[in-house]
């Protein structure tokens, strides 16, 4: 008896796992349809009170802050996602090794410089620089590239024209700036870092796909993780715009170096991909023009996820020491562009 009840129990638990398995509403699991409805059951039950949040001034404001700036930024953040899939995907990395030259001190501006002309966005830099490293580059060139090509790339200085129509410098200082970080960074490097401190990649971004796949990988990944943070930073500065008091807003923006370190900070934090970073910046009109390009700047060359990358792509030890180093310098060089040229 004891054997045909333990049976029987055994043969009930594994009936009740199977319709868990199989999404049968007997077996109570919760899944997406189900929470769908539920939610918008909430939605019917609670309009009333949604609807007069979503009427009150500070919601409109939100809104309209918010829906510009995604609006503005997103052609420019698909077309720079299509273009740098298409440099990571159909350009090999041995083309960059036998377009630099040998010498490091050389090829280090010649890197920078070519990121102007090589569209792409932060997320494609760096295994675009883990590439070059793999492939013999000097390691400072290759870290020249890795800023400058989210930062000055024909993609970002056109958002920019079009984010700042009547600050045209603000385009100029932008380019010059982060230049000179770049090419900066990929010097000290080579004066000061050690082979130790960077681990080189060991593994290509796209081993085992095909270059359709591949391109159609990049693209979707691209769009998913470069579009969410844009809905992050586009929150972040209609919350700015509408819900925090003007008063302490003014208090940040009207100390120079307070509001200068405030949105290279904020910069850090939002992670916006560059292609529409700079229709954020514009929306912060509150702050000077030097602390907007303080945020230029530091955005595409340090940032929660290019730290994540850069310690998954070149190890934790060189992210700790790089990152840091090319924060201190990008706010500097900002502020002193921005005291000349704006």
């Amino acid at each position: 008896m004891t054997t045909t009840t333990e049976a029987a129990s055994t043969e009930a638990a594994s009936t009740e796992a199977g319709r868990r398995d199989a999404g049968d509403p007997r077996g109570g699991r919760f899944d997406s349809s189900l929470g769908l409805i539920m939610l918008l059951l909430v939605v019917v039950v609670a309009q009333g009170p949604v609807r007069r949040a979503l009427s009150a001034p500070v919601a409109q404001s939100w809104m309209t802050v918010f829906t510009a700036v995604v609006l503005q930024a997103l052609p420019f953040l698909v077309l720079g996602v299509l273009l740098s899939a298409l440099i990571a995907v159909f350009v090999p990395p041995s083309f960059f090794a036998r377009a630099l030259p040998r010498r490091p001190a050389v090829a280090v501006p010649v890197a920078g410089v070519a990121g102007a002309v090589l569209p792409g966005c932060e997320c494609a830099s760096v295994p675009v620089a883990g590439a070059l490293v793999r492939r013999g580059v000097t390691p400072a060139a290759a870290l020249a590239f890795l800023l400058s090509a989210p930062a000055i790339n024909p993609i970002v200085l056109t958002a920019t024209a079009v984010a700042f129509p009547r600050q045209p410098q603000m385009v100029f200082a932008r380019f010059v700036a982060s230049l000179f970080v770049a090419c900066a960074m990929g010097w000290l490097w080579q004066r000061l870092g050690r082979a130790d401190w960077l681990r080189p990649p060991d593994r290509p971004a796209f081993h085992g796909h095909g270059k359709g796949a591949a391109f159609w990988a990049s693209v979707r990944h691209d769009v998913m993780h470069a579009g969410g943070f844009l809905v992050v930073g586009a929150m972040a500065a209609a919350t700015l715009k509408a819900v925090v008091p003007a008063s302490w807003l003014r208090g940040a923006a009207d100390d120079p170096v307070v509001s200068i370190l405030a949105l290279a900070v904020l910069a850090v934090l939002l992670s916006i991909c560059s292609e529409a970073d700079a229709f954020v910046a514009a929306s912060l009109s509150q702050f000077s023009l030097t602390a907007r390009l303080a945020f230029l700047v530091v955005g595409p060359m340090i940032d929660l996820k290019l730290f994540a990358m850069q310690t998954g792509t070149f190890g934790r030890g060189f992210a700790l020491r790089f990152a840091p180093a090319t924060f201190v310098l990008a706010v500097l060089v900002s502020t002193l562009v921005g005291a000349v040229l704006l």
